[in-house]
């Protein structure tokens, strides 16, 4: 009877894998499109309406934005400091992609890509001092009586409960969308490949690798928004000026590069690339490749930084959107373009290391920059990188659990919110031992999804955050 079970059974899932890889198929394609030009013109289209709607604020008004990150209202509902909110939500979008996406964007797109990040990090800073007004402008209060902020208080407090399916979609989308598999994977896969020899990468040692990343997060997640915070505040600026030390020992130590390397950047964004097609089509190719790179880097629009936002001390809904401002330009800003010095530089060094192909992956991009620090500082380049990554990696995790765990909670209750972080956990060590083609189209297209109802809401009570905004600047004039 059991062996007639058994045999079923795998008969059923031989029969039916056909149907799973039609399905894993079917999720691709839709995140490819999805992923694609539709959000692309949402965040960056958005952005840049944001950016004129506020009267170019993110330029004008930078010199506050850092002031407002002395300032405190300890009397104010929230569990952290605005300058806690935006060292999480920096922890958050500083990861992976600031190094294997820029690579990625640096081998397509060629040296211009990195100009059109600057112009997508301005315009996502305008989206982000948006998202960060309104999501202390529009703060709920959960299951257990308890304030909270982020996009699904937003809609029920802004728009109203008769919005809250919106709130419940983006809730739904964002429980899938903030687990950290692509960043287990990667992580896993680059400790792999600097420190094993192929042979040795086992699934026992992905899975030893995988409990070991685990354990290591759980000392963290475990205890809530307020440890995650106080770790994000210590490990974000620590990670940030390391790596600036790092990228300005290899400028340093090969200045004759450095000219070329910051000409490039400026002058290539308008230079046609013959593999991208004609003048107009390859400026405007390369223009995408960049600002697309730079949008999913620093999460402007996606939502997840206003639940960082929303849980600041603040009494004062512009001067949080000043702060929260700030992340694009570290994130897409700063951190991408310390990035791309460094490759540009190894490419200067070991002109092969950076291929030109269409259908690079994050590994092959991080491999890319494991190749461009090696030829620039030869024999502990790599290390160094691998340092970074680590630092990356790990406070891209810690700040995804918050978010996951606040959309749990909005959808089950406050009591059950915690439940969450056990699955994330979990979903660590799996990350660590799966391919991840499906998984990671699963991933992008919640990402994808979390952007509509986020960008839709605040599309909508923009003209009432730029109410509050001209009431901030006429009363703060002379300060």
């Amino acid at each position: 009877m059991y062996k007639f079970l058994i045999i079923r059974t795998l008969s059923f899932f031989l029969s039916a894998s056909g149907v799973w890889t039609a399905i894993g198929e079917g999720i691709a394609d839709f995140s490819d499109f999805i992923c694609g030009y539709p959000l692309f013109f949402l965040l960056i289209g958005g952005g840049l309406f944001f950016l004129i709607y506020s009267g170019f604020a993110p330029l004008r008004h930078y010199g506050k934005a850092i002031s407002a990150l002395k300032m405190k209202d300890n009397d104010a509902a929230g569990q952290i400091s605005s300058f806690e909110a935006l060292a999480s939500a920096i922890a958050a979008t500083v990861g992976m992609g600031n190094i294997a996406g820029v690579a990625i964007a640096l081998s397509i797109g060629g040296p211009g890509a990195i100009f059109w990040m600057w112009v997508s990090a301005i315009v996502g800073m305008a989206t982000k001092f948006f998202e960060g007004t309104l999501a202390v402008m529009y703060k709920g209060k959960d299951s257990a009586g308890e304030v909270q902020g982020g996009p699904m208080y937003m809609i029920t407090s802004g728009l109203g409960p008769k919005w809250k399916p919106l709130a419940v979609f983006f809730s739904v989308f964002g429980m899938i969308g903030t687990l950290c598999i692509i960043q287990a994977n990667q992580l896993t896969e680059s400790i792999t490949t600097i420190f094993f020899a192929p042979e040795q990468n086992t699934l026992m040692m992905r899975f030893i690798i995988g409990m070991v990343i685990c354990a290591i997060v759980s000392l963290v997640v475990v205890g809530g928004i307020k440890r995650i915070s106080k770790v994000a505040t210590r490990l974000v600026p620590l990670m940030v000026a390391l790596y600036f030390i790092i990228v300005l020992y290899i400028m340093f130590t090969h200045l004759g590069a450095v000219p070329s390397v910051l000409k490039s950047i400026v002058v290539e964004a308008f230079s046609p690339r013959a593999s991208l097609g004609g003048v107009v089509g390859s400026v405007i190719a390369v223009a995408l490749i960049g600002v697309r790179r730079a949008a999913l880097v620093n999460e402007a629009g996606v939502g997840t930084a206003s639940m960082m936002h929303g849980a600041s001390k603040n009494n004062e809904p512009v001067r949080e959107g000043l702060v929260a401002m700030l992340g694009p330009s570290i994130d897409s800003g700063l951190v991408c373009t310390l990035t791309a010095i460094a490759i540009l530089i190894g490419v200067d060094v070991n002109p092969d290391i950076l291929p030109k192909e269409s259908g690079l992956n994050s590994m092959q991009g991080l491999q890319i920059a494991i190749n461009a620090f090696d030829a620039s500082i030869p024999g502990v380049g790599r290390y160094l990188l691998f340092a970074m990554v680590l630092m990356f990696a790990f406070s891209t995790m810690f700040s995804y659990s918050y978010y996951g765990q606040k959309c749990t909670g909005f959808l089950f209750g406050a009591n059950r919110a915690g439940y969450y972080n056990y699955f994330f956990l979990a979903m660590l060590v799996v990350a660590a031992m799966i391919p991840l083609k499906t998984a990671i189209s699963l991933v992008d297209t919640a990402y994808a999804l979390m952007a509509f109802p986020t960008m839709l809401t605040m599309f909508i009570l923009a003209p009432k955050a730029k109410k509050e905004m001209k009431k901030y600047f006429a009363k703060t004039k002379n300060k």
